[in-house]
């Protein structure tokens, strides 16, 4: 028996019919588990109407109130973090310590939002002229749309929801339809945290859902992570119709290893980065490129470490876990044969590993490409599956030059002991988060997430001091006051509420 997910309107269940409904599968098992509702436009004008409504409301709630909120809300989410991470492991199929990382990052991400008193405080300039001060504020822009992908159901929504909603934002999260039931946990916890009914809603869907939020009029913006040609296509869109829009979009990470490297640092790096989470991460490591004369060694170091992994069912303590659909796992498993035809050498093969799970579960294991050149889909294609491929190159200029050419600017990495070089390279390469001996650059919450060229579209990065700007608009006040006024005696100590 599978089970229904539904949409949260008004702070609950939602409870009317829907004429759509998507399959949403245990990747492990191959077996449909839940039936997803897929909202028409008229839903998601209900769920709209519903933040509307409370948007206004909760803007103008003091930032104290607020803040406890957000409090509440950072400790049931702590308390609740393995429930949350079951629920991915069960849906998306990545293994349950991984999970529970992503809830993890994401609770930083509500930390930071606890800061929001802070964090909206403006500047203010006393008698720029005679008896005339002028002052900065932010305000919220209203109703705020949220549209997640399927790797990262808890993750991505926490870098977004709780940043706009401590700056007085009301917010609907469109999730991913092929693991939905993080966000009805995540949309509960605020519910127990005090949040006001309609401040969170989830409404699940697929483009029809998207588009409607896109033209809504009620929406004053849209943050949205995906694929390149899906951001782009969001952010044309929502721009056209007037909103404010952040999209980020695909990736091919590259790590650049200089012969000085510690070639065992970058061959843990390289698997980690390469096949955790089944390579289903905008920011893991698809192309390494090796200056040499380093790539045979390293490879070899690469292939021990791969042999070891253990992969099969994320509840049963396996390295890694499968891919999120059956379609997807068969399109990732394409490019080996697709990079053996172009020429490359396939060092390991992933679809024959051996698996610690049902036959039926959607399984690729990790696998290994040398001779990989710039020409080739599997270096040109941004794959988001567990395939490595290795590019051999002669001087740090030409790897730099091979990441600068690339059409994507999300993540990449260097891995040396040259002090200098590294240096050079964090300066040189045209990508948007570098990493310096660390492979998966994913910047702290009080920095800012984002890429660089087709990597992002729109000028704001995700959470830090960007997410704050992009929630929020400036208003600057220009005023003279020319008598006192007078509040009365009160003896009491003053109180915030």
């Amino acid at each position: 028996m599978t089970t229904r997910i539904t949409h949260w309107i008004d702070g609950k269940p939602y409870g009317g019919t829907t004429e759509r409904s998507g399959d949403v599968f245990d990747p492990a098992t191959g077996q449909v588990t839940g039936r997803v509702d897929l909202a028409d436009a008229a839903t998601v004008d209900q769920a709209v109407a519903s933040a509307a409504s409370a948007a206004e409301v909760w803007a103008n709630t003091s930032l104290t109130a607020r803040t406890r909120v957000m409090f509440a809300f950072r400790e049931l989410l702590a308390a609740r973090k393995d429930d949350i991470a079951a629920a991915i492991t069960a849906e998306h199929g990545k293994v349950l310590s991984d999970a529970a990382g992503e809830v993890s990052r994401g609770l930083e991400v509500v930390e930071f939002a606890c800061g929001i008193p802070h964090l909206l405080k403006g500047d203010f300039s006393e008698n720029v002229s005679t008896k005339v001060d002028v002052y900065s504020i932010r305000q919220a822009l209203g109703v705020v749309a949220v549209i997640s992908p399927f790797n990262f159901p808890a993750m991505v929504p926490l870098w977004f929801v709780p940043v706009a909603i401590a700056a007085g934002n009301a917010v609907v999260l469109k999730p991913s339809e092929k693991d939905p039931s993080a966000s009805l946990l995540i949309a509960q916890l605020w519910a127990e945290a005090g949040l006001p009914e309609g401040v969170f809603t989830v409404v699940h869907g697929d483009k029809v859902a998207v588009d409607r939020l896109l033209e809504h009029p009620d929406v004053a913006a849209v943050s949205f992570v995906g694929s390149t040609p899906i951001a782009r296509y969001v952010y044309e869109t929502g721009t056209r119709n007037g909103k404010r829009v952040q999209a980020l979009g695909g990736a091919k990470n590259h790590m650049l290893v200089l012969p000085d490297a510690d070639l065992d640092l970058v061959a843990d790096a390289a698997v980690n980065a390469g096949f955790g989470s089944a390579g289903e991460r905008c920011m893991a490591i698809s192309a390494l490129v090796a200056v040499e004369p380093v790539a045979d060694d390293l490879i070899a170091r690469i292939r021990e470490r791969m042999a070891t992994l253990k992969i099969g069912d994320g509840r049963r303590g396996c390295d890694m876990g499968p891919l999120v659909t059956r379609q997807h796992r068969d399109k990732v498993a394409s490019y080996i044969d697709a990079g053996r035809e172009a020429g490359a050498t396939v060092v390991v093969d992933g679809r024959g590993h051996e698996v610690d799970g049902a036959a039926e579960g959607f399984w690729l294991g990790p696998t290994l490409l040398d001779h990989v050149t710039p020409q080739m889909s599997v270096y040109t294609d941004e794959i988001f599956g567990p395939v490595l491929s290795v590019v051999r190159v002669q001087s740090y200029d030409e790897g730099l030059a091979l990441i600068n050419d690339n059409p994507y600017g999300n993540g990449t990495a260097i891995f040396t002991n040259d002090g200098g070089a590294a240096r050079r390279f964090q300066n040189e390469v045209q990508v948007g988060m570098v990493g310096v001996n660390v492979p998966i650059p994913v910047p702290v919450a009080q920095y800012s997430f984002g890429g660089w060229k087709d990597s992002l579209f729109g000028d704001s990065h995700a959470y830090g001091e960007d997410g704050i700007k992009f929630f929020t608009r400036g208003k600057v006040v220009t005023s003279r006051w020319l008598d006192p006024s007078h509040g009365g005696l009160n003896l009491g100590f003053p109180q915030n509420t």
